[in-house]
């Protein structure tokens, strides 16, 4: 898999016009799993084929129970600057309830040794809204995060995927069901820690402290081009979204031959506006006017008559040159962006 996704990066043609590189990130599945040799041969072959640029932010995604003061030290000096680590909860019963390898304790001595490492940049995910959750620990979580001085948090409403066996058992009566009303409580109350504790809420599930913003993400919810390597990678150059197949052994073969597996889709201007406002809307600067106009501009009358029952019930505001969600928006960002977009 690793020569495959190699040899990828080096069959990529011209999809983005002169790319330079600001940030490199490893993610989905469990990509710790594998050597710090791994990842600098990798890194090394995005050098190899991109500019990228002297301080690219590097992260990487990993469990608690996979990091220790030695592959802390491996992973640095292999090139990754920033991890981002699931930890999920400092709650045992969570944790177990949510099937989850590592328990608190291990979750909190985890950080203490990202940090003696040297890492400057890391965060750490956090679950809210669970059946098993209560204010309490609500509270207990975000002030070990303040204690630990964590300086990045993402933070999501935990959610039921079809056919899993939580479904399974939600269906069966085996655990409690999802409280959306319970959800919405617990995002006011989050949303309200993280900021009096001096954190920036620039993205609805990601908070900051000053300077210490997630740029690959950041780049991502800007719209700007992005490739992706590997099964399942999404690749986007403005206009052209391409994936490769998600199946390993398939794209392994088809790299062996010189071919790189994928589909693409050319966006309409309908979803590029679309996709737009639903990244936009997300975050903490909002759905700039003066875009949509210059970029969209047969869209932006209906955008401004879309907006205003949410201006009038207090879900956004119209600031300066920038339409943004209020805390009471936010929650319900993803009906409220799908409600202002173009159908036709």
């Amino acid at each position: 898999m690793i020569k495959a996704i190699k040899k990828e990066i080096a069959l990529t043609n011209d999809f983005i016009d002169e790319p330079v590189i600001e940030s490199i990130y490893f993610g989905g599945g469990t990509p710790s799993l594998l050597s710090a040799d791994e990842f600098a041969g990798i890194i090394e072959s995005i050098h190899q084929k991109f500019r990228v640029t002297p301080n690219a932010e590097i992260t990487l995604e990993a469990n608690p129970d996979d990091i220790n003061s030695t592959i802390l030290s491996r992973w640095l000096n292999a090139g990754v600057n920033r991890l981002s680590v699931g930890i999920q909860s400092f709650d045992d019963n969570e944790l177990r309830w949510m099937n989850r390898s590592h328990n608190a304790s291990q979750s909190l001595k985890c950080i203490d040794e990202i940090k003696l490492a040297g890492y400057v940049d890391f965060s750490v995910d956090l679950i809210y809204g669970s059946p098993l959750s209560t204010t309490e620990c609500l509270v207990r979580n975000t002030g070990l995060i303040f204690q630990k001085e964590i300086p990045h948090i993402s933070c999501y409403a935990l959610t039921v995927e079809p056919g899993t066996r939580l479904d399974n058992h939600i269906k069966k009566k085996l655990s409690p069901g999802i409280n959306e009303d319970f959800q919405a409580s617990q995002f006011s109350l989050l949303t309200e820690r993280m900021q009096d504790a001096g954190y920036e809420h620039y993205e609805i599930s990601n908070f900051a402290k000053p300077g210490s913003r997630s740029r690959h993400n950041s780049n991502y919810w800007q719209g700007k081009p992005y490739f992706g390597f590997g099964p399942s990678a999404h690749s986007f150059n403005g206009k052209i979204r391409k994936w490769n197949i998600a199946n390993n052994a398939l794209y392994i073969q088809s790299i062996g031959n010189n071919i790189v597996p994928f589909e693409q889709e050319e966006l309409t201007t309908n979803q590029q506006f679309n996709e737009y406002i639903m990244t936009s809307l997300r975050t903490i600067e909002g759905i700039n006017i003066e875009k949509v106009r210059s970029t969209f501009g047969e869209y932006a009358e209906g955008l401004f008559s879309g907006s205003k029952k949410y201006i009038d019930n207090n879900l956004m505001i119209s600031s300066g040159n920038h339409l943004v969600l209020t805390s009471k928006g936010k929650f319900l960002a993803d009906g409220i962006a799908s409600s202002l977009f173009v159908v036709r």
